[in-house]
């Protein structure tokens, strides 16, 4: 059995971390996808590249959705917006909560937090 532990939980998703892989996992909707911490940062990265605020001024049909792919994953979304902007929600508290976990375990070495 695998040791996880929870990172960061949205009404849309939530995600982890699996001690032994050294993988993220995320779980938005119906998509379950699992990240090298690497792959995760870039993925990170290239959703927060999109420019919301230009994709509500955008009245085309092509402004509805953004497609979204993780090759390395196998990942590929076409997202509204508002799913977008979930999506980014979840993505950055994830991005948090390993932050500050790197920080506590620096601060506090391998010292058990219950």
């Amino acid at each position: 059995m695998q040791k996880t532990n929870e990172l960061y939980q949205t009404a849309k998703g939530q995600s982890w971390q699996c001690d032994l892989t050294n993988r993220i996992h995320l779980q938005f909707g119906e998509t379950e996808v699992a990240f090298k911490m690497r792959d995760f940062s870039a993925f990170q990265r290239k959703i927060q590249a999109v420019d919301i605020r230009e994709r509500i001024y955008d009245l085309s049909d092509d402004g509805d959705f953004e497609l979204i792919e993780a090759p390395q994953q196998g990942l590929s979304l076409q997202l509204t917006l508002c799913d977008l902007i979930q999506l980014r929600e979840l993505l950055n508290g994830t991005k948090f909560a390993l932050k500050l976990n790197t920080l506590l375990h620096e601060a506090l070495g391998e010292v058990a937090l219950v």
